[in-house]
């Protein structure tokens, strides 16, 4: 079985050798440069994880490894330019580096070489691979078009979020690691708890992510804390906390969401101040330890469906610290 840190080495490899032979080259410049900023490559050691737990010669899926790393990417690069951010892993993005135009463009390019990447499995498992993939990518757009609806939102539920995280962030994971359990001729029970792996996983690790952005140390973070509490973004904690807060609590959660990021921005309101407040009810209320809970939850979920695998405990133990370790961002 092949450690993680030694699938992201052969993915890194691999894909730092990819030749963009096609014309015109300035289409598939920020294709490069995109794929060049690193990350974790998450979803790409995964499905690669899942193949190892039965077969061994990972090399003969790379392919379809890089494509999933690929779509990803994509998705980040139209993220990017929706939000109009400038920064993305402490690089220009597309459209900042290039324009909008070519960050449409390179962003269908893509799009469609992840397909193609995921079409060059054998043919006995491309209906199965190429079906899944489909549907992980329009439900994928379905979760960013909810993410999208609810800023205009202020009666969101928690039911309604969990679905919109499941969609946009979780089903990614889950396809990743049922397209490798398929390509290794694992048994349907074997793929559909390995789905359900993926997608428990997945909302472990949003929730997480909503948990750090309050309460997070920015060194091990990666970024500064409060984003999502500047920006009002309906989240776990600031759902919750609509839900919860009353009296003067609500009063002063509701002013402190009335000024917008740009208001911010233009020194309407003072960010540090929006943040200590709005972190401050968030204790009050309980909160983080909430999100905790909810968290443990799903990470449990995600451990029962790994228990069920049918595969020796030895074959899992690379997946469980994997998956460990996703979880232990904070220390």
């Amino acid at each position: 079985m092949k450690t993680s840190k030694e699938l992201l080495a052969i993915i890194n490899e691999y894909m730092d050798n990819i030749n963009y032979d096609r014309q015109p080259k300035s289409l598939y410049e920020p294709i490069k440069y995109v794929l060049s900023l690193g990350g974790k490559r998450i979803r790409p050691i995964l499905m690669l994880l899942t193949y190892n737990m039965y077969k061994e010669d990972v090399e003969a899926v790379l392919p379809c490894a890089c494509g999933i790393e690929t779509y990803h990417n994509f998705t980040l690069l139209h993220d990017d330019l929706m939000d109009n951010a400038d920064m993305r892993r402490g690089k220009e993005t597309v459209h900042k580096k290039w324009n909008a135009n070519m960050a449409v463009l390179s962003g269908d390019t893509m799009l469609v070489t992840a397909f193609s990447r995921m079409a060059e499995c054998d043919a006995k498992h491309m209906p199965d691979v190429i079906r899944l993939f489909t549907k992980t990518a329009l439900e994928i757009d379905e979760g960013q078009q909810y993410d999208i609806e609810f800023e205009s939102r202020n009666d969101v539920c928690e039911e309604e979020y969990i679905e919109m995280i499941r969609l946009k962030t979780s089903v990614l994971l889950a396809c990743a690691m049922q397209i490798g359990a398929i390509l290794a001729d694992a048994s349907k029970e074997d793929r559909d708890n390995l789905y359900m792996f993926g997608e428990k996983l997945g909302l472990s690790f949003q929730l997480q992510d909503d948990y750090l952005d309050v309460y997070g140390d920015p060194k091990v973070f990666g970024k500064n804390i409060g984003g999502d509490i500047i920006e009002n973004k309906k989240t776990f904690m600031l759902i919750n906390a609509t839900k919860l807060a009353e009296g003067g609590d609500k009063a002063e959660l509701e002013r402190w969401c009335s000024f917008s990021a740009e208001q911010v921005m233009a020194g309407d309101c003072d960010r540090n101040e929006k943040i200590k407040s709005v972190t401050g009810i968030y204790d009050k209320l309980g909160i983080g330890k909430l999100a905790k809970q909810r968290m443990e939850y799903y990470y449990q979920e995600a451990l029962r469906h790994l228990d069920a695998v049918s595969v020796p405990e030895s074959n899992k133990a690379q997946l469980r610290e994997f998956a460990a370790n996703m979880m232990k961002r904070e220390k």
